[in-house]
């Protein structure tokens, strides 16, 4: 293979090893770079930004000390004055400003003519060792322009902020005064600057990359505890909940996988104990009708006694086929394949439809029944079937857990702004802890006469449709009672209900 091949290819296998894998690594590499980034801002811009700012600084004040002493320097043009006196006059205007100046004069080829050139006539220190500071075009360009011009020069080995004031007589330019101070305080000062933000930036990277391990460190201890937890609970073992130290992220999510670990044991309990109470209602008929067969096949019986025992067989599949039917829709509801329209439906004509359906099974429970129903009608929002369904149960559900004869009334009405269907008995009651668990999945007073699934549906059902079903009993009776949202005027519920309700508990 051709080394073009091949070098990037290793290239692109070290920086992969060298790639951290652990958020230990990945995040002390993150702080790291993030204060590598940022001193170097500082350093690259603010240090640059700093120099400039000082040097501007330098001229404004070369300026200013300009603007100030040029009356005075003024006052002596056109008058006859010795060279050591101007010379004194120049080194005190340069005391007096802390700068070097230097006077130069505008050479005319006329009294009217245009500047040939200039030449000095003072400066304030060695004019052997100073006139290579003087930039003679700032101050040929002070005169040609009539103001005050600036620059920085650069002299060997230094460099030089400089300031040309244009002196005027009698209306005309003749002499320039050149203002200079250095520049090497300043470059001291940046370098300085500069050696000071290295050792900080030295010491931040030290403590940001050592910080970012230590930081990242916990952290990866939270996540490690976290994810251990997870297989362990992905294994089936439950563990003992999280140690939630913090409210921040990890803390949150400590929290909600204690949660978590709580409903996934609810619902392992539930599915056990659904599994348990589905065979055992299931093998208990399944057994029952298992003898009543090997009866009628090795027993010479009576016309009689077969008919009893046919009798109690039929029932049994009845109930076996009710168990199946309330199993699969146990199963839908906890899937969310059960479907929910949002029709108009007429509680009253309905509840007589349903009514009319259990004649036989009244007449045999010798139950007196009474319908309090309006004749205009009682409109809810909600799914007809449903609806008929959950009616069936409580009927069912009041003939079947009460004494023969016991006095039953089905009635419907809007009642504060919801549309109301109640089965009320007057049978015996419930106790307090029977009514507690009414509505439990498998639970029943009466083992022989239900495998406690009716009411369980019936609530589920009522809640899918932004409804529910309220118990109220006491000695000498009792009332189921399904409360559905009404129709207004529109045809849109009269009241959204579901908002201000609660959603439905998860079930196994």
């Amino acid at each position: 293979m051709s080394p073009a091949v091949t070098v990037p290819s290793r290239g692109r296998r070290l920086l992969r090893r060298l790639r951290p894998r652990m958020l230990t690594g990945k995040l002390a590499l993150l702080f790291f770079a993030i204060t590598a980034a940022a001193f170097s801002v500082i350093y690259f811009y603010g240090v640059a930004q700093l120099e400039s700012n000082l040097e501007n600084q330098k001229q404004r004040d070369l300026r200013r000390v300009a603007g100030a002493s040029s009356q005075t320097l003024e006052d002596v043009m056109g008058r006859e004055i010795p060279s050591v006196q101007l010379d004194k006059l120049v080194r005190s205007v340069a005391d007096s400003g802390d700068a070097r100046v230097a006077l130069l004069g505008v050479q005319r080829s006329g009294p009217t003519g245009p500047p040939q050139g200039l030449q000095f006539f003072a400066i304030s220190d060695s004019t052997a060792e100073r006139r290579v500071d003087i930039n003679p075009g700032l101050a040929a360009r002070a005169v040609r322009t009539g103001r005050i011009t600036a620059a920085t020069t650069g002299v060997p080995e230094a460099e030089v902020s400089q300031v040309a004031q244009p002196l005027y007589f009698r209306g005309r330019a003749d002499w320039v005064a050149l203002y200079s101070r250095s520049l090497d305080d300043v470059a001291e000062s940046v370098a300085l600057i500069r050696r000071q933000i290295l050792a900080a930036t030295a010491v931040a990277l030290l403590v940001a990359l050592l910080g970012g391990y230590l930081v990242a460190r916990a952290l990866a201890r939270r996540v490690r505890r976290v994810e251990a937890g997870a297989k362990q609970v992905a294994a089936g073992h439950y563990i003992d909940p999280l140690p939630v130290t913090s409210e921040d992220e990890l803390g949150q999510l400590s929290r909600t996988f204690n949660e978590m670990q709580e409903q996934l044991a609810r619902v392992d309990r539930a599915r056990k104990d659904f599994i348990a109470t589905a065979s055992h209602e299931l093998r208990t008929p399944i057994f029952s009708l298992a003898g009543f067969v090997e009866l009628l096949q090795d027993e010479e019986l009576d016309e009689p006694t077969r008919d009893e025992f046919l009798q109690t067989m039929h029932e049994q599949v009845e109930r076996l086929q009710k168990l199946a039917v309330d199993l699969l829709d146990l199963s839908r509801l906890d899937t969310g394949s059960v479907q929910i329209s949002h029709d108009d439906v007429n509680l009253s004509a309905l509840a007589k439809k349903i009514v009319a359906e259990f004649t036989p099974a009244v007449a045999r429970h010798r139950t007196e029944l009474d319908m309090n129903l309006p004749e205009d009608g009682v409109e809810a929002r909600c799914d007809r079937e449903r609806v008929a369904q959950i009616m069936r149960i409580l009927l069912d559900n009041a003939l079947r857990h009460t004494p023969e004869g016991t006095h039953v009334t089905v009635s419907a009405e809007r009642h504060n702004g919801a549309a109301e269907f109640t089965v009320a008995d007057a049978g015996p009651g419930l106790d307090s802890d029977a009514a507690a668990h009414a509505f439990d999945r498998f639970y029943t007073a009466d083992v022989a006469r239900g495998a406690g699934l009716g009411l369980a549906i019936a609530r589920e059902l009522a809640e899918r449709m932004d409804g529910a079903v309220r118990l109220s009993s006491q000695v000498g009776g009792t009332e189921f009672t399904l409360e559905l949202p009404v129709v207004s005027d529109d045809g849109a519920p009269a009241d959204d209900r579901s908002a201000s309700r609660p959603e439905p508990a998860p079930t196994a």
